[in-house]
């Protein structure tokens, strides 16, 4: 006897999924592969275009892993992040910029060429970098010395030798936007699998840039406590007044917090000594 037929409720009958084309040059998440036939027939003997091998991605996104968690700081995890991305097949430089809320611009950038260009935009506010970052789509540009939405951007291009751009949006959950822009040696931009395995090692960056900025401030809060403690006991104050001691000195040297924190805490060790 046949297994009776599931039927399928007519809401998933004929359903699709759907792929958003963002304006202003933006392209969508992942990248288009052709037909192979004209005006969107299927092309009788079509080739497939093949992808990056799956234990490469595998081997790149373990070594990418293990050197992020490594990092000492996250300004060394993003310096990781461009080296790794940077040594992709066909790659000249990658660049990286997060954009927190209330503070700066924090870059990384391997690569032989494009400081001036990655300069002039961050001065500028204006980019392929930090439109990716506002955006939060993939943007690309097949040839950065003539595009028509960075004008002022095109002598720089030709200065440090950049031809094309892809930029990949990080977004560190709760803590920060940015973007990982990738530079290839030729005109025509990136190969397509070298763009996919960018684009998996920016995913799995994303995560990783969450877990250690969760562990920077788990030791920032605990150097605060620390520093709170010995203001306590040089000045015999209450506990939120030694907070706003604290925040007080951060402000007026113009450092965040934690750091003025683990230079009051060395400075006590040091006296007691």
């Amino acid at each position: 006897m046949s297994a009776p037929k599931r039927r399928v409720p007519a809401a998933q009958r004929g359903a699709r999924l759907t792929r958003r084309t963002p304006d202003n040059g933006t392209s969508p998440a992942f990248p288009r592969r052709p037909s192979g036939g004209r005006g969107g027939g299927t092309a009788r003997h079509s080739t497939a275009v093949p992808g990056p091998h799956a234990v490469e991605i595998a081997g790149h996104l373990h070594e990418l892993t293990v050197r992020l968690l490594s990092a000492d700081s996250l300004t060394q995890a993003l310096d990781r992040l461009a080296g790794a991305t940077a040594a992709l097949p066909g790659v000249i430089r990658c660049s990286v910029v997060l954009i927190g809320e209330g503070g700066p611009l924090t870059e990384a950038a391997a690569g032989p060429a494009g400081e001036t260009f990655d300069r002039l935009q961050y001065e500028g506010s204006t980019g392929p970098g930090l439109e990716a970052a506002r955006t939060r789509t993939l943007v690309t540009a097949d040839d950065l010395c003539a595009d028509e939405r960075w004008p002022e951007l095109w002598a720089a291009a030709r200065t440090d030798g950049l031809s094309a751009v892809a930029v990949i949006p990080l977004d560190v959950r709760r803590t920060a936007v940015g973007a990982v822009s990738v530079y290839p040696e030729r005109a025509g931009g990136l190969d397509p699998e070298v763009l996919v395995t960018a684009m998996a090692l920016a995913g799995q960056a994303e995560v990783l840039l969450g877990e250690l900025h969760r562990r920077e401030a788990l030791t920032e809060g605990a150097e605060v406590d620390r520093a709170v403690g010995v203001i306590i006991a040089q000045r015999g104050c209450g506990v939120q007044e030694a907070y706003a001691i604290l925040q007080e000195s951060a402000q007026r040297l113009g450092l965040d917090r934690g750091t003025v924190a683990k230079r009051l805490v060395a400075a006590a060790a040091r006296n007691a000594e």
